[in-house]
Formats: C-alpha cells, structure tokens, sequence
C-alpha cells in the first residue's frame, strides 16, 4: 500500500456503517486508494488510526506523494463486509 495524497476534510462525515472511515471538518485524511468502477465517487484512507472508505469530493487535497496511479482489476465488492 502506497500512500497517494493527503487532504483536508472539507466538513463532517458520519459514514452509513463500519466501512467507511469518520471525520471532522478541518482533519487530516490520508489516501491510499481511489478508487475506479462502480464506486468512483469513493476513496479509500485513513484518520488517526481509522481506515475506511469516504465520498472523495469532501477532501481538498493538499500534498501529493506519489503522481503515479497504477490500476488494478479486482473483484471485490463493496456489498461484502463484517463489522465487529
């Protein structure tokens, strides 16, 4: 796992259930995925010690790690999850 970019949370996000990563406006979020498909309008990345996915258009991006975006096939779906 690369990190890709950081951002600032541009306000609040309460995810609908455990996959998704929280925030408040103003933090930091980390990126480390963004991804392409069916879900475009998502990213994944980290808060704190949190990882989950976020709606990508309440991140302002600030710093670039990495310009290189490599693309991978995968068959995951977003459906399959377990919460503990």
């Amino acid at each position: 796992t690369v990190l890709m970019c950081r951002g600032k949370a541009m306000r609040d996000f309460k995810g609908p259930d455990c996959r998704f990563v929280n925030f408040k406006k103003g933090e930091a979020v980390y990126v480390y995925y963004k991804l392409i498909g069916k879900s475009t309008e998502l990213w994944a990345g980290s808060v704190g010690s949190d990882f989950g996915y976020f709606p990508k258009d309440l991140l302002e991006i600030n710093h670039n790690y990495s310009n290189e975006e490599l693309e991978l096939p995968t068959d995951v779906s977003l459906t399959w999850f377990c919460c503990f």
